[in-house]
């Protein structure tokens, strides 16, 4: 059965560019089992059949069953508040001759995400203006239920009530979106695998919106993906991730930016151009080339200075006992869980490193940012309060208890907890900025911290 579930792994990675650790093994072997049966196979003989011959049809049934498709319109509604104020009145002014945006949803699901930008951007531009957004996903199920455009009362949660009357209508129990809106998306079944030249289309798209998809990506098609996105932005084009995904601190062609409480990238005029000197450096590989292979804990921390997570995170779970169990090793495999968006088994992973050690602030840190994830701020801000505690020299427990205070209209403890973080990430450890940075480098996230002192109205 394990090598049946390695091979389904491995098609899966193959022909959708996906990667399945070994927390979805039930998942995958579940999938497996029922389409095996559906073929009325041996689920050997339906992975043959896959190796030699991956037909279309197939390959969208198990995109269907292998997909994330919870979402809501407006989720994560600071992005479309910095999408609003700074990235369509951006885009009109470089689009003021031709008065026309194009937008991009990438893994878009449902529809709910591309909706919503077809909302905002209809809220801000004047009538004359040609607007077009493109919704791409790999399973044809949820984009026929994208294109119906009809959905339950709560998916629209969050949405603002102007927008609610505005857009959508009642109808059989739920709500259906106005037709003004269905004429600005169309949907297009697309594997992000494959390249298309109409699809990615050079410096074609003024705002592109991947959220939450890159991080289930191997780091193959991760960085492939990330390319075109890159080249199709416009220049001065804005790109939205998702919280849990990142392109470090100095993405290539692409500049950070952080209003709003939310952090996205701008493409640069001159996009994919080497970067300026001035940006900061990267930090080193610790160990040169024609070193020896390094130990599990030394190849995860290699790995993870490349940004190439996944493979971090492979190599850290693969560490033997006893070193498995060392502190270092267990704060860095739940930085890793942490950051792939599973906080649930890096909290009780750093929870029980916890229950041993009860001084260990890294482990604090990282069980209050799992915290913050799962929208309990008061969590959070106890074990960031411990971390900052037991190590005063700690700058990120810091960071996350201005941003938080922020949060909760608390200006004045978001101050003093922000400037103290800016001092303190000047003298930080290279190993911390690298495991709790966010993928973000010193500076960037001196500069948020600036930002976020200047937002509370205090002096940076």
């Amino acid at each position: 059965m394990r090598a049946d579930l390695d091979r389904l792994r491995s098609l899966l990675a193959e022909r959708l560019g996906m990667t399945f650790d070994a927390k979805r093994d039930d998942l995958l072997a579940e999938v497996l089992r029922t389409r095996a049966e559906q073929h009325r196979m041996s689920e050997r003989d339906y992975l043959d059949r896959l190796t030699a011959d991956p037909e279309r049809a197939e390959l969208r049934a198990l995109a269907e069953v292998v997909t994330i498709n919870e979402t809501y319109f407006f989720r994560n509604i600071e992005q479309f508040h910095a999408l609003a104020e700074v990235a369509i009145p951006d885009r009109m002014r470089a689009r003021a001759s031709v008065k026309a945006l194009r937008l991009l949803s990438v893994g878009c699901s449902s529809g709910e995400e591309p909706y919503t930008l077809a909302a905002v951007t209809l809220e801000r531009v004047p009538s004359e203006w040609h607007v077009s957004i493109v919704g791409l996903d790999i399973n044809r199920a949820v984009l026929r239920r994208a294109a119906a455009g009809r959905y339950g009362s709560w998916s629209l949660r969050e949405t603002p009530a102007s927008i609610r009357q505005r857009w959508f209508h009642a109808r059989d129990g739920g709500v259906e979106v106005d037709q003004r809106l269905r004429a600005r998306v169309q949907f297009v079944e697309h594997n992000v695998v494959n390249d298309d030249p109409v699809l990615w289309a050079h410096q074609s798209y003024d705002v592109i919106f991947c959220r939450n998809m890159l991080m289930y990506l191997t780091d193959e098609v991760r960085r492939g993906t990330i390319a075109r996105i890159t080249r199709a932005l416009a220049p001065g084009g804005y790109l939205f991730l998702g919280h849990t995904d990142s392109l470090g601190s100095r993405p290539e062609g692409l500049e950070v930016r952080h209003t709003h409480g939310t952090f996205y990238y701008r493409r640069t005029e001159q996009a994919m151009a080497p970067a300026p000197a001035v940006r900061e450096p990267r930090i080193p590989p610790a160990t040169p080339p024609t070193a020896p292979p390094l130990r599990g804990y030394e190849r995860a921390l290699s790995l993870l200075r490349e940004e190439r997570f996944h493979e971090a995170l492979t190599a850290v779970e693969s560490v033997p006992a006893p070193e498995s169990r060392l502190p270092r090793v267990l704060v860095l495999r739940g930085a890793l869980l942490a950051h792939a968006g599973d906080t649930g088994r890096a909290a009780a992973l750093c929870e029980r490193l916890v229950a041993e050690d009860a001084l260990n602030a890294d482990a604090h840190y990282v069980i209050g940012v799992c915290h913050e994830g799962d929208a309990s701020p008061a969590a959070a801000g106890r074990h960031h309060q411990l971390a900052a505690y037991l190590d005063p020299g700690f700058a990120m427990p810091r960071m996350r208890l201005g941003m938080l205070a922020k949060q909760a209209g608390d200006r004045q403890t978001a101050a003093r907890e922000l400037d103290r973080a800016v001092t303190l990430l000047r003298g930080e450890t290279d190993d911390r900025i690298l495991l709790f940075g966010g993928g973000f480098g010193r500076q960037s996230l001196i500069a948020l911290c600036r930002s976020e002192l200047q937002a509370v109205g205090a002096r940076s």
